[in-house]
């Protein structure tokens, strides 16, 4: 039986990151790309954002007994294959777990054009993954 307090807390705290992406996005492009402090913020909420969202999606997996995945992305395989998940969720959150594990492994390789374009345009794509899988668990 999945803990709703747990999956709970951790959406909460997607929606915190989040909040602070929202707050932190306002610059022109340029300005962000010259602003290295709001570079930091976004990129840690982001960081941040996506692992909550693992762990949610990891506590729905291991609670129900879902199956035993073999990597990150498996996890969301598993939901989608148990009903849980749209394909398209599936994909934009493998999409995201990629991106953090660049953020996390390779830090140095970060595109910020590429960190400017998610902050504005992606992020709420992590929003509909915690919006669809609370509504699947009756949470």
């Amino acid at each position: 039986m999945i803990d709703s307090n747990v999956v709970l807390n951790k959406a909460s705290k997607v929606d915190q990151h989040l909040g602070r992406i929202r707050q932190k996005r306002g610059l022109s492009l340029d300005a962000f790309l010259n602003d290295i402090d709001c570079q930091e913020s976004i990129l840690f909420n982001v960081q941040m954002a996506i692992q909550n969202c693992v762990d949610i999606a990891s506590h729905v997996v291991g609670d129900e007994e879902l199956g035993v995945p073999g990597s990150t992305n498996d996890i969301f395989y598993l939901l989608e294959d148990n009903g849980y998940l749209s394909r398209d969720i599936t994909e934009k959150m493998i999409s995201a777990v990629g991106f953090r594990n660049l953020l996390v492994h390779e830090y140095g390789k970060v595109d910020l054009k590429q960190v400017y374009e998610i902050a504005h345009n992606e992020i709420e794509d992590l929003h509909e993954f915690v919006k669809v899988l609370l509504n699947q668990i009756g949470t």
